[in-house]
């Protein structure tokens, strides 16, 4: 169906709501989500496609075929459930809830619901018939002996693992692949014939052709023959396979985006804002490519006027292009160590989009006034035409405001004063920030430093200065305006939201924190000012960096949604991505939504609605997962290249989490995890105390606890699982495995 001019269309049974939207995305409009539910609803019963047809007088090919694939969608994303009949019924939210399946290596599994509710347990029965990231509708069974929600799965909504990379094995006469992806427990066996070339131990591709079912396995066969063994670059190819990362332009994009030239266009430059005097600068670091933000500050009689002026990527991927469907199904940059998968392509990411400097620019700008006490108190959006005056780096920006640099203070005269604005401004809304109770976790970052044939030289912290922290607090100060602009107006828009603690968490934080002697302020309900407090009383403490690993596990994960459910780590009861359009769908969207408003167009005739920002925001918060998992990948597999020659070399570090099955440790300096497996401590039982994070020693005493520091050698580094295992130093290890009858307490 094709994007056509608006007009208003009257369904003959009833008015839809939305039937304006609707005409303006489509040429044959057919009645929204919203209406059709009413209309289920209404009729009391499960309902055949035809009849919902006849209801709504749909009689052409396109409506026919339009209204089939938007059933199938509602069933798709757990609001229609299509019964044994072949008709269509309401899901009970009570009993059934549609979510994500989170997989794990031991065959067990989780759903993880769309309302944001705790997840569900699905044992290793309930996951045979399931792939990790397919979306299920599941029933809440009961409480397993963990005391955890128990699901059995009703359907299966939608398949999203199409081909896995692992190794081909031949045993038996039969030929299977054990997949790369530790997410997927099952293997995946290989049809007669399908192998094609593919020899023993080759690390292969393989596209499924049958989905595995409650008595079968996946099926499927080989398409690419990666090779013998990891050629230095192959990590990446294999994660952009193995999480079925999109990494080619489609034709039609090319073909689209043929005509762009490197310059903009005189015409795209009228009836904007001509900011080209004024002297914007972009702050990033040393390797980036795409500049998405540029800054300038200037005192004000009181207080100070902030620019923030943002690349207007919304004025070249118009909706419903190539750029537009392919940006969507990426939602983001892929960010690899030394290599990037753009979400849009570089002509426009890295040149037109790019706030490049000394060349005009298209932006779309976020103008605050700030009060002497570090309060917004007013803001406006508007399109503008910018030149970036000076592309500085984070480093350089320290060097002069912080370190006194003369000689780069001398390179950079003409925007230094504007940039001690910028330093004044920052100091003072710091302090605001603090005060509201905003966190701050210092977490630490890593760099891998490749020299000559992609051999890792060392991995170095990435050390955040200033600079970092004032770029990052106008940011989020934008990123806020956008969310208030947005909310005034009424606007169907997608916010990223971040929820406290859960009761569960928040009671095992408490626990854990009493142990060490700690509290969290706030009783049942806390707020981020008593996680601040916390955090400030922790400064110094050799165990900080493990604390607040723990009180950011407490947290739930951010993700985007049109619920107003506030952000609860930024302290702020609104918050929207504006500041990257460059390499996140989500602040596009935003974008749209704000020049809608500015061009004085009524709310109803937007073209997304708020069921389709809640699809979206679950397509872009499970593609940001998928980039992160991704990534985590090639990093663990760089770094278990990086320690292979380290082998039976002993490292002091710090126990940075604790399981049943043992304890992982961070190497000091090195940044690097291994695991401390039980079967290789003392000769002792180890009970596993969750909520403390330890285990205890049942006739020694002995404690491995969360933070503890131990000295540990390297015992085994497996490139193909991407793990580390460590034993510790200076201790017996038990070599005999044979099972052993124990007495245990009661």
């Amino acid at each position: 169906m094709t994007l056509k001019s608006k007009k208003d269309v009257d369904f003959n049974s009833t008015k839809d709501p939305y039937a304006q939207r609707e005409a303006e995305k489509y040429e044959n409009p057919i009645p929204s989500r919203e209406l059709i539910l009413q209309f289920i609803e209404h009729a009391g019963k499960p309902l055949h496609r035809e009849e919902i047809a006849e209801a709504f007088a749909l009689e052409s090919e396109d409506q026919l075929e339009a209204l089939r694939r938007r059933l199938r969608a509602m069933e798709r994303d757990g609001q229609l459930l299509f019964n044994r009949g072949n008709k269509y019924c309401l899901v009970n939210n009570e009993d059934l809830m549609a979510g994500r399946i989170i997989g794990h290596a031991d065959g067990f599994g989780f759903l993880k619901p769309d309302d944001g509710s705790d997840d569900l347990f699905l044992s290793p029965r309930e996951m045979n018939p399931l792939l990790h990231n397919d979306r299920a509708l599941v029933r809440v069974a009961g409480v397993d002996k963990k005391g955890r929600r128990e699901g059995a799965v009703v359907e299966i909504l939608q398949r999203n693992t199409h081909q896995v990379v692992g190794r081909l094995y031949k045993e038996d006469g039969f030929t299977y692949v054990v997949p790369d992806n530790k997410n997927i427990a099952q293997t995946i066996l290989v049809q007669k014939g399908g192998a094609g070339k593919a020899k023993q131990g080759q690390i292969v591709v393989a596209e499924i052709v049958e989905q595995p079912t409650k008595l079968h396995q996946p099926i499927g066969k080989i398409i690419e023959v990666m090779g013998e063994h990891m050629a230095p670059g192959m990590e990446i190819e294999m994660a952009i396979r193995s999480h079925e990362l999109p990494h080619q332009w489609p034709d039609e994009l090319l073909k689209e985006i043929k005509p762009l030239k490197k310059e903009v266009p005189e015409s795209a430059k009228e009836d904007r804002v001509d900011l080209r005097a004024i002297p914007l600068v972009t702050i990033d670091g040393e390797d980036a490519r795409d500049f998405d933000d540029a800054v300038y500050c200037q005192k004000t009689p009181k207080g100070w006027k902030l620019l923030v002026a943002i690349a207007d990527v919304s004025h070249y991927v118009q909706i419903n292009s190539a750029l537009d469907k392919e940006a969507q199904k990426r939602s983001t940059s892929v960010y690899f160590p030394e290599q990037v998968i753009p979400m849009l392509p570089e002509i426009l990411s890295n040149g037109l989009c790019s706030l490049n400097p000394q060349v005009d620019r298209l932006c779309m700008v976020c103008e605050l006034y700030i009060d002497e006490a570090g309060q917004v108190t007013r803001s406006r959006f508007f399109d503008a035409v910018m030149s970036s005056h000076a592309r500085l780096t984070y480093n350089e920006v320290a060097k002069m405001l912080v370190d006194g640099d003369e000689v780069l203070a001398e390179k950079y005269k003409a925007v230094l004063p504007h940039l001690q604005e910028l330093y004044a401004l920052y100091k003072v809304m710091r302090v605001s920030r603090e005060q509201r109770g905003a966190m701050d976790f210092d977490t630490q970052e890593t760099r891998i430093v490749f020299g000559a044939d992609r051999k890792i030289e060392k991995i170095v912290p990435v050390v955040r200065n200033d600079a970092h922290k004032l770029i990052e607090e106008f940011m989020i100060t934008a990123n806020m305006a956008a969310a208030r602009f947005l909310n005034s107006k009424k606007m169907p828009k997608l916010l990223r939201i971040h929820e406290g603690p859960g009761a569960d968490k928040l009671l095992n934080l408490k626990t854990f924190l009493g142990e060490l002697g700690l509290s969290l302020g706030g009783g049942e309900k806390p707020t981020p000012l008593d996680y601040m407090h916390l955090m400030e009383s922790i400064k110094g403490r050799p165990d900080a960096h493990l604390i607040q690993t723990v009180l950011l596990r407490s947290m739930s994960q951010a993700v985007y949604s049109p619920e107003l459910k506030g952000h609860f780590g930024l302290a702020l009861d609104a918050y929207a991505h504006f500041t990257s359009p460059i390499r996140r769908y989500p602040d596009l969207l935003v974008h749209r939504a704000i020049r809608h408003c500015l061009q004085g167009k009524p709310v109803e005739s937007f073209f997304y609605g708020v069921p389709d920002m809640v699809l979206l925001g679950e397509q872009c918060s499970a593609n940001e997962r998928r980039a992160d998992e991704a990534t985590r990948d090639v990093v663990s597999w760089l770094k278990c290249e990086y320690m292979m020659d380290k082998v039976g070399e002993e490292f002091p570090g710090i126990i940075s989490a604790v399981t049943s099955f043992g304890f992982f440790v961070e190497l000091a300096d090195i940044y690097v995890e291994g695991l401390v497996h039980i079967s290789n401590l003392a000769q002792d039982y180890f009970h596993f105390d969750a909520t403390s994070h330890q285990l205890r020693g049942e006739r020694t005493g002995i404690n491995y606890r969360l933070g503890d520091s131990v000295k540990v050698i390297v015992a085994r580094v497996d490139l193909d699982e991407k793990k580390m295992d460590f034993e510790l130093a200076g201790r017996q290890v038990v070599m005999d495995t044979k099972p052993k009858k124990r007495r245990r307490k009661k």
